[in-house]
């Protein structure tokens, strides 16, 4: 049976407009809109009304740099798609997604299976494919081409972690020829690996092992320089490039320098980039393995060129790089050698929460808020216009938001599956409050409704930046 949803009285913010408005949901879509009070909207009937009096109505999420279970270091992701993607939901995340690996040695194809095999049935949003390209042959050039045409239309590349997922500079011209050729987006991790390593080496050979010389081996230089040669392969290949999380100015000045030649050159950076920094990852007593992420945090200095970034859409979008690893039993892998602490930090379900915070601090505005953390990633990834707005005919993910209730960010309230939030007793303004996917509620006002298998995998177009 459809279920017709009316949302009465909110202000409806998109990437391009804010409107007081009331949203009518049927059949799982939005079937319209129509200015609150007006005769349209009164004649309205609906089985459910959800008063959004004093509250902003806004899409649903889209973070398009997830990794629920994924393997690192001898231990896996501690998010299941299950345990993640309910926690994106609380969130105000309705559409993750996530990186289907390639083993080296083979297929694409059993690697996206694989993928398939661990979400299908247990999410509870919509979900979808990136492919991380582990070994560049003729064999997998020519999977790319069959992976766009069904939907699964970017690569991943590495130029950093030597030995697991790093690509030499002619496997990735070889890829960037073909995503030329298909549509696809490569995505570049975007850090010298080789001189990384040589770092890792002489550091610990002197016997520096705490967390924080992560962050002092993974040299801001050698991001911005991974960045300036992915760029120029792109454009000896004549292909679109992404940028995964950025996060220093270096990289965003090489970004900027792309894009004002007028290059299909894009730029993402993460929540921990804008709110962290090296001072988390040099937290006494192994405290900072919670931080170890790659690309690593970067000294406070470096969070007001990503910020302007945002504002001058030098960066694009905003995404977790979620890859949750425990405290206890996974992150202390590394105690007395950082090399071995798994690389990753949870934020599925606080990215929607610090952006509105950023909102509230004056960094940027509300409908760029919308636009980086929805809007944006949807085209990006080809899901615009069924994620990422509030129209007519686009999926009724909609979330009604409180931005006015103030909430601790803590691991003892959150909804991850790890044992320490990144951001514990931090303040935030704003707070879900109602949530639905493609029509149906799952959280409702701060109650879990939702269930694992509502979500759906959605195949997606290629980059509409580029159209």
């Amino acid at each position: 049976m459809s279920t017709r949803t009316l949302i009465r009285g909110g202000l409806v913010v998109t990437a391009a407009d804010e409107v007081h408005a009331d949203v009518l949901v049927d059949d799982g879509r939005i079937a319209a809109l129509a200015a609150h009070g007006t005769t349209v909207a009164e004649g309205w009937t609906a089985d459910r009304v959800i008063d959004a009096t004093g509250k902003y109505v806004v899409p649903g999420g889209v973070d398009a740099h997830t990794h629920m279970e994924l393997p690192f270091g001898g231990t896996f992701a501690s998010d299941t798609f299950e345990t993640g993607t309910r926690a994106a939901a609380w969130g105000g995340t309705t559409t993750i997604v996530d990186f289907a690996v390639q083993t080296r040695g083979r297929a694409l194809r059993e690697g996206l299976d694989a993928w398939h095999a661990k979400a299908d049935g247990t999410c509870a949003i919509d979900y979808a494919f990136h492919m991380i390209l582990s070994d560049v042959n003729e064999s997998s050039l020519k999977e790319m081409d069959l992976l766009v045409e069904e939907g699964v239309t970017s690569f991943k590349l590495f130029m950093a972690y030597p030995g697991v997922f790093y690509s030499d500079d002619g496997q990735i011209l070889r890829a960037m020829q073909r995503s030329a050729a298909n549509g696809g987006l490569i995505m570049m991790h975007a850090e010298n690996g080789i001189a990384i390593d040589v770092l890792v080496e002489q550091a610990l050979a002197r016997g520096e092992t705490d967390p924080r010389h992560h962050g002092e081996v993974r040299k801001v230089l050698l991001e911005a320089e991974a960045t300036h040669r992915a760029v120029q392969l792109a454009r000896v290949a004549g292909a679109p490039l992404y940028v995964v999380h950025v996060s220093a100015e270096e990289a965003v000045a090489e970004i900027a320098a792309a894009r004002d030649k007028g290059l299909p050159v894009f730029g993402e950076t993460c929540p921990q980039y804008l709110f962290l920094s090296t001072d988390n990852l040099a937290e006494p007593d192994f405290e900072g393995a919670k931080y170890v992420c790659s690309t690593p945090l970067r000294p406070k200095e470096h969070q007001a060129a990503l910020w302007r970034g945002l504002r001058t859409d030098d960066l694009q979008v905003v995404s977790t790089d979620h890859c949750p690893f425990c405290f206890s039993g996974q992150k202390d892998l590394g105690r007395g050698d950082f090399s071995k602490i798994p690389n990753g930090l949870p934020g599925v379900e606080n990215r929607m929460d610090l952006l509105h915070q950023a909102v509230v601090d004056g960094h940027i505005s509300r409908r760029r808020w919308i636009e980086i953390a929805c809007a944006a990633p949807a085209r990006m990834f080809g899901l615009y216009p069924k994620k990422g707005t509030i129209a007519p005919g686009a999926d009724a993910d909609v979330v009604v938001y409180d931005p006015h209730a103030v909430q601790t960010l803590s691991a003892a309230t959150h909804h991850m599956n790890v044992d320490y939030s990144a951001y514990e007793g931090r303040t935030v303004t704003g707070q879900v409050e109602t949530v639905l996917s493609r029509g149906e509620v799952v959280v409702d006002r701060r109650t879990w409704t939702g269930r694992a298998g509502h979500g759906l995998y959605t195949p997606r177009s290629t980059c509409q930046y580029l159209d």
